[in-house]
């Protein structure tokens, strides 16, 4: 449950930055389906959870979101099922959070200069009253052109976080920021933590649009340029506001701590005893869960047998251990990965050599979502491909054709309109429809349910870049 501050919430626009590479929770994240879109335990999505952290902080002000383009329609998906309605940015390929900010400060002051609170979109929190305080005592500063970031107070020597360090005190529990240190070995790290001062860099940010501008300007005016000149050329597509492309693209590649923060004089951290993770391990989500009495943490059909300290992940099938010790095991579905709890940033090793093999391992999961709804590859084979697609009510796949390949649709459950050629028509449970090799061919969903069939492909070539669509509802060339 989150909090409302209170009645009003607090006067400053939530700025959402939602991206990743999908490389340190692999093989559940993919570079189309990053972390924030994995639903956690609770059922909920980490970015679905940021928007309604947002809503609680300022319910009378619309969220603004930077994104992916290749992520928009999760975005979509996640607003509609949180009820909320949100400004949405998208990128035409990440810049790092430096470019995707200031974005977001150029869409803040068309209308004031209003401060801003920039928020990434994969992270875990506990109670947030604590975090709401310290927003709330740190908003006078902000509006005074401090740039505020927040501290969590650590509870072990992490090696994978970065630290702050707090320096003079301000007033009301927020300090300037003496100095950064960026993921420091556990030696190092131990030694600030008995040191005190040190605090995890929770990468959240709090100060007016004009102030982050003007730093940007000062600081990268590269980065600051180009996306201004971005902004400037900017263009509406149905829900998305589209910044110039080639302008964008144009932009260095920076994070707001390496771009802002090390250099600024009016960086300042306020302390946080907030239960917080960035989930950016296995590790992690083996920390952050509730585990059995022998201190293992179970999901899916898992059997573990004289194993303890484990994370045990099972995508649909049984998983079943034996003798394991602090060990990561997790099934996907189309890839398994099994590794120590200490080797949690070697993930990444694997992703990379996927992706220079190009494996489509690294960047499409086994369940690809789509804007009209889903597919999952079931098999494959020399030749052919079996999938199981789902149609949300009302969506409708585009009208296309193939050079290389015929489908064979059958209806598992719903109804399915079908255009083959000319003529449309409509199946039910139980039949079935033949699109011949090179047939231009649309599917729609006119029902109130989902519309699940399985899709029998065969042809020389099965690839997704065998689609040439002639109309799209949405956008796609």
């Amino acid at each position: 449950m989150i909090k409302q501050a209170h009645a009003s919430g607090i006067d400053l626009v939530p700025v959402i930055l939602c991206g990743g590479s999908g490389t340190r929770l692999w093989p559940l994240s993919r570079e189309l389906y990053p972390k924030p879109f994995i639903k956690m335990p609770n059922g909920h999505t980490l970015f679905i959870d940021t928007i309604l952290r947002a809503k609680s902080f300022s319910p009378q002000r619309r969220p603004i979101i930077i994104c992916n383009e290749e992520h928009r329609f999760f975005v979509l998906d996640s607003l509609e099922e949180a009820g909320v309605d949100a400004m949405i940015i998208l990128e035409p390929a990440g810049r790092n959070t430096a470019p995707a900010a200031a974005l977001a400060a150029q869409a803040v002051l068309e209308l004031e200069d209003a401060p801003m609170l920039i928020m990434p979109s994969d992270h875990s929190f506990g109670d947030n009253s604590n975090f709401i305080n310290a927003v709330t005592t740190s908003l006078p500063f902000a509006r005074d052109g401090s740039i505020i970031t927040f501290g969590i107070n650590p509870s072990k020597p992490e090696t994978g976080y970065g630290y702050i360090q707090q320096g003079q005190l301000l007033g009301n529990g927020c300090y300037r920021a003496e100095r950064f240190v960026e993921k420091p070995d556990e030696a190092t790290a131990a030694a600030m933590l008995e040191t005190g001062g040190f605090f995890w860099n929770s990468g959240i940010f709090l100060l007016k649009a004009s102030v982050y501008l003007q730093e940007l300007a000062e600081q990268t005016p590269d980065i600051y340029q180009a996306c201004l000149q971005a902004w400037q050329g900017k263009n509406m597509d149905g829900r998305f506001i589209r910044p110039d492309r080639e302008k964008f693209l144009s932009s260095p590649d920076n994070s707001i701590d390496y771009a802002i923060m090390e250099h600024t004089r009016a960086a300042a951290v306020t302390p946080c005893d907030v239960q917080w993770s960035d989930l950016g391990s296995w590790d992690a989500i083996y920390q952050a869960a509730s585990s059995d009495g022998n201190g293992n943490v179970l999901r899916g059909d898992v059997i573990a047998e004289d194993s303890d300290n484990c994370y045990l992940h099972s995508g649909g099938r049984l998983v079943a251990a034996i003798g394991l010790r602090d060990m990561i095991v997790v099934d996907s579905g189309d890839s398994v990965l099994v590794m120590p709890r200490q080797r949690k940033e070697d993930v990444k090793k694997i992703v990379a050599r996927l992706k220079k093999d190009q494996r489509e391992q690294y960047r499409l999961h086994p369940v690809v979502h789509r804007p009209w709804g889903t597919y999952e590859k079931l098999a494959s084979g020399d030749r052919f491909q079996v999938k199981r697609i789902i149609v949300r009510p009302g969506a409708s796949l585009s009208l296309q054709l193939h050079h290389h390949r015929s489908e064979h649709w059958i209806v598992v459950r719903g109804t399915a309109e079908v255009t083959v050629g000319y003529a449309s028509s409509l199946y039910t449970e139980n039949s079935s429809v033949y699109i011949p090799l090179g047939t231009r061919h649309k599917l729609h969903n006119p029902g109130i349910i989902p519309l699940e069939l399985i899709e029998v492909q065969s042809g020389s070539y099965l690839g997704e870049d065998d689609i040439v669509r002639m109309e799209d509802s949405y956008g796609r060339s």
